[in-house]
This record gives C-alpha cells, sequence and structure tokens, in this order.
C-alpha cells in the first residue's frame, strides 16, 4: 500500500521540461517530485530588482527570475528563492525530491536531430542513400548507425559536414570528470605510431542545453574547446559554401585517381576558393542527393591542415593528431583521449561557458583539406555513451 501510495504522488507530482508548472503564490509550489538528470525549469510570477535562487544553502550564481535545477544523484534538496527588493523582498523555501527513473536510462544516442554532410567521396554510402529518400529518412538512417548499442560508421564528408544527436536524458555536467565519450575510425600508421600520425580526422564538437524546454536542438550551441582552439591559425567564424556540379561538365582529369579534379566547387569566407575532387575509388556522387539546393553553406570553426606528404609527389600522406579534444582524432582504444568535458564549453567570444548539463551534441569535420588519393578530410563517427551512465554488460540467454 506504501508503494502504491508513493507511485500515485509521484504520477500526480513529478515535473519534468515538457510540463507546466501551476503558479501557487509566487509560482513556485512547496514541493515537487523528479527523475534525476531531468530539468525542472522554476519561473517567478513575481517582480523585484534582483533574483537569487540557492540549492541546501549553496548560492546557484544566477540573478534571473527563472533557474533551471538539474541533479545527477538521487535524494531531498532544499531550495530557496529570494526576491530582492526595497519595497517588495520575498523569501520562499520549497524541497525537490529526486528519485530514480522508473526506466533505466541508456548510456547510448537515442536521437539524430540532424544529419547535414559536406561533399564527400563516402557521402551516399554511410549511411546509404537511395532514390526518393529526404533529409528525414537520411536522419532517420544516421540514426539507425549509430543509436543504442548500434555501431555502423556514418561519414560527414568534407570541411563543415555535421551531425546532431542526443540521450534519452540531460547529460549532467560534473567538473573534473569527463562527460562523453564518441568513438570514430582513426589509426596511428605502423612505422612510427609514437608521431601519433596515420589517418586522424579530427571533428570538432559543439553542445548545446535545452534552456527553452522544447526538446529541440534550437538554443544556443557552444563550441569544446580542444587543444588547438587557441591556436593562430585556428579560424574561428568561418564558412565555406559548395556548389553542386553541372552534370554537363566536361570532367577534368588528374593523374591516375582523379578523374574530376574540378568537381565540387566551394568559396570561403576567407575568400579562399577550391574543389572536393571526384576519385576513381568511389564512383557514386559526392553531393548529398536528398538535397535539392544548388548551393549549401557549412560554418564553424576550421582547425589547420594536420596532413603531410611525405612522399613529396602526393601518393602518401600522414594525418597527424592534434593533443586532445577532438572526434576521430585518435585510436578507439585510448579512452581519455576520445572523451569530452562539458566545462570545456566556450561562447562565441572564447569564454568559458559553466553549463550545468548538455542535451545535444554536434559533431562537424573540422578540417578543409584533400589529401591526394586519400581524398578529402572527413570525420567519422560510429556511437558514443554518457559516462556517468554505466554500461551494463550483456546478459546471456535465457535457457529455453
Amino acid at each position: 500500500m506504501k508503494h502504491l501510495l508513493l507511485a500515485i504522488l509521484c504520477a500526480a507530482a513529478i515535473s519534468g521540461c515538457t510540463h507546466s508548472i501551476d503558479t501557487v503564490n509566487l509560482g513556485i509550489d512547496d514541493v515537487y517530485y523528479i527523475y534525476r538528470m531531468q530539468k525542472l525549469p522554476l519561473h517567478s510570477a513575481l517582480t523585484g530588482e534582483h533574483y537569487r535562487w540557492s540549492v541546501d544553502g549553496s548560492d546557484c550564481g544566477t540573478d534571473a527570475p527563472d533557474y533551471i535545477f538539474l541533479a545527477a544523484e538521487e535524494g531531498t534538496y532544499s531550495l530557496s528563492f529570494d526576491i530582492i527588493d526595497a519595497a517588495t523582498p520575498y523569501h520562499f523555501d520549497f524541497t525537490v525530491h529526486v528519485l530514480h527513473e522508473e526506466v533505466e536510462y541508456s548510456p547510448y544516442i537515442a536521437h539524430v536531430y540532424e544529419y547535414r554532410p559536406a561533399p564527400g567521396q563516402f557521402v551516399n554510402e554511410m549511411p546509404k542513400y537511395e532514390p526518393g529518400d529526404t533529409e528525414a529518412d537520411m536522419v532517420r538512417k544516421a540514426q539507425d548507425c549509430i543509436s543504442g548499442t548500434n555501431d555502423v560508421m556514418i561519414s560527414l564528408g568534407a570541411y563543415g559536414g555535421y551531425v546532431t544527436f542526443g540521450f534519452d536524458h540531460t547529460v549532467v555536467n560534473i567538473p573534473g570528470e569527463y562527460d562523453f565519450r564518441i568513438w570514430g575510425n582513426a589509426f596511428y600508421e605502423l612505422i612510427n605510431p609514437e608521431l601519433k600520425g596515420g589517418s586522424c580526422e579530427p571533428g570538432i564538437v559543439w553542445v548545446s542545453y535545452d534552456t527553452n524546454c522544447n526538446g529541440l536542438p534550437d538554443d544556443t550551441w557552444y563550441e569544446l574547446a580542444g587543444s588547438d582552439y587557441g591556436n593562430p591559425a585556428t579560424r574561428h567564424a568561418y564558412t565555406l559554401t559548395y556548389s553542386a556540379p553541372d552534370p554537363d561538365r566536361e570532367p577534368v582529369k588528374n593523374g591516375s585517381f582523379i578523374d574530376d579534379a574540378a568537381y565540387i566547387a566551394w568559396t570561403d569566407s576567407d575568400g579562399a576558393s577550391g574543389f572536393v575532387p571526384h576519385n576513381i575509388f568511389h564512383k557514386q556522387s559526392y553531393w548529398p542527393m536528398w538535397l535539392h539546393d544548388r548551393t549549401y553553406s557549412l560554418s564553424g570553426s576550421c582547425l589547420p591542415p594536420n596532413a603531410i606528404d611525405t612522399s613529396g609527389n602526393g601518393t602518401y600522406f600522414v594525418l597527424y593528431s592534434f593533443a586532445w579534444g577532438y572526434v576521430d582524432n585518435h585510436p578507439n582504444d585510448n579512452d581519455e583521449l576520445n572523451s569530452f568535458k562539458i566545462d570545456w564549453a566556450v561562447d562565441a567570444d572564447g569564454m568559458p561557458v559553466a553549463l550545468p548539463g548538455i542535451d545535444f551534441v554536434r559533431v562537424q569535420t573540422g578540417i578543409n583539406q584533400y589529401c591526394g588519393w586519400i581524398g578529402e578530410t572527413s570525420t567519422e563517427l560510429s556511437k558514443a555513451v554518457d559516462l556517468h551512465i554505466p554500461i551494463l554488460p550483456d546478459l546471456p540467454p535465457e535457457p529455453i
């Protein structure tokens, strides 16, 4: 009977980011029940000169009339809200009970919201485009590849291509700890592995916190500042525009493995221009076939080139890894170098941002570079996990 009563109370009182909160007194209830790693938006119905929120006696560091409560751990939290106003000061204490979720969270990707690759030799193949597929179909296919325990590589194409995904909960920022991990397909060459060069195609990571609580990746994005964010050769607020190839144009052959050196033209915000060539190894169109626009632009930060032509004639390139903070930048057997901290987030001016957690992750190819027969530098990834949710071992099948 006790458990039934608790279930009824929880069903009636649990509040989340998608639930409205009834206005009681100043708009805040005395008691809330929420699940861990879920947001509780709180709104003041009264106004004043200044506001202060605190949790268990610690100031939350915000002077706004709204506050989103988020907790990684179960327990009972004592909150207070103050309106600091000479004419109408107000103090209110209330309690939030954080419960364990009824259905265990998954550590893996739950949703892919966007898949917008740049042109590239693996585009239309990873994932596979079928005639008639729409952008929504390709987003679904990307989700089928990298969500849950699936581990199927998708390609983001040349510079700027990206995928946006999220989990079935908010990934909580635990200061000092790595918060999530992403798998790519980087490897070091066998000759000099200690130099950490081989096939390393770094992708920049962006994160977003669902502050408007609508479940969509339409809030502010913050770049995770990896090791080369401050490199003088890294360009920020960089934009590159691709133009679809004219199907009637005459291909420009160049050498034995390039069958169209002037295949897909691009121009960038620095005034430079170039091409994504078409090679003999991948015969399909490199232009995303589900896109109907003849041009499209992709923006973000652009890392400096990381490839060295060790042959001197364009036949052998080594792509060297950056120190840390990028996807598809180090082999997957290095846990730490493929993991990320929300604490690395910076705003558009490069200033650190204190995020309580993140709901959306975007991975974007971070280099505009072509490497002979290897082709364009394109970030690939296959899965991601929230490092704060344990990965349970596979259970053996039950005996028949």
